[in-house]
């Protein structure tokens, strides 16, 4: 259900009823771009029924879908458009719009050409948890759109007593790759990127590579940074972690999905709910102890 995610704390946050989230929902229910709409974003059925609930409650976890469009218009074809405009202007007149006027001739063009643009739609299934808060992220560009909407209330990312780039290097006494200790409930799996944090970004990568090799410590020595590693969460989850604290690749093991036992009467969506997010919710927190616990910040006014 969750490829990637992103982890956010909710702060100060009095939970409303579902019945008071639903209808905050309807109010920005997803409409596609008009003929001159560059993009939209509004809340669709988590379910995939047509005019069906934007809330779902499954095992007391709240899901939302987040839908957004949008209507490239080719760089290339505004530009050999503008040029053109240009140069009959130039011929017309004598005179090369420069400044301001080109950039209003732009914007003319490319309201001219949105209603032949080709919308591309993306979509992002948000999960709300009392405790805990996770949004599966398909696409970076989504954050700022999920925050204006997530339910009326600032929403930050957790910060940790040890940064992750340094946990994973072994940084801060944890020595995850360094000293080939990783916490415990984790292993280390066969993936790595490593990145020199200087302006050259000089980076290995690792796949399908055993990574207890002292190659690996020797780029640590040098200075370089782990970005991503993969993990593996009690026999049960794999993931890449990254140095900003994002899950990628997140795939449940045969063994959390041989015992579930859940039935796939409807469709398998409560099934995967249930499964999923019960696993992230045991993950989580056991990532966040690892990484040198919940760093408390103060609230921004």
């Amino acid at each position: 259900m969750f490829k990637n995610a992103l982890v956010y704390r909710i702060d100060q946050w009095e939970p409303p009823t579902q019945a008071e989230i639903a209808q905050r929902l309807e109010g920005s229910r997803f409409a596609e771009c008009g003929p001159t709409q560059p993009e939209a974003a509004g809340w669709v059925e988590p379910r995939g029924e047509k005019h069906g609930a934007l809330l779902e409650s499954v095992a007391g976890q709240l899901i939302l879908k987040l839908c957004s469009e949008a209507k490239p218009v080719p760089s290339g074809v505004v530009k050999q458009q503008l040029e053109a405009k240009l140069d009959q202007i130039e011929q017309a007149t004598g005179r090369r719009p420069k400044g301001k006027a080109k950039r209003e001739l732009k914007e003319q063009i490319v309201h001219e050409l949105l209603p032949r643009a080709f919308p591309k739609r993306s979509s992002t299934l948000v999960w709300i948890d009392r405790r805990q808060a996770g949004a599966d992220r398909r696409e970076q560009r989504e954050e700022g759109r999920c925050h204006r909407h997530a339910a009326g209330r600032a929403v930050r990312r957790p910060a940790t007593g040890t940064a992750a780039d340094g946990a994973l290097a072994g940084h801060g006494n944890v020595g995850w790759l360094s000293d080939k200790e990783p916490p415990r409930g984790f292993s280390v799996d066969r993936e790595c990127e490593l990145k020199q944090p200087d302006s050259e970004k000089a980076a290995v990568r690792y796949a399908r590579h055993t990574l207890e090799i002292d190659e690996v410590g020797e780029h640590i020595k040098q200075g370089k940074l782990p970005t991503q590693l993969a993990l593996t969460w009690n026999s049960r989850v794999s993931f890449v972690l990254t140095d900003a604290l994002v899950l990628k690749k997140i795939k449940l093991l045969d063994v959390v999905l041989e015992g579930s036992g859940q039935s796939d009467a409807d469709g398998g969506f409560d099934a995967d709910v249930a499964i999923t997010t019960g696993e992230l919710r045991g993950l989580l927190p056991d990532l966040i102890d690892a990484l040198g616990g919940p760093l408390e910040q103060p609230s921004a006014a």
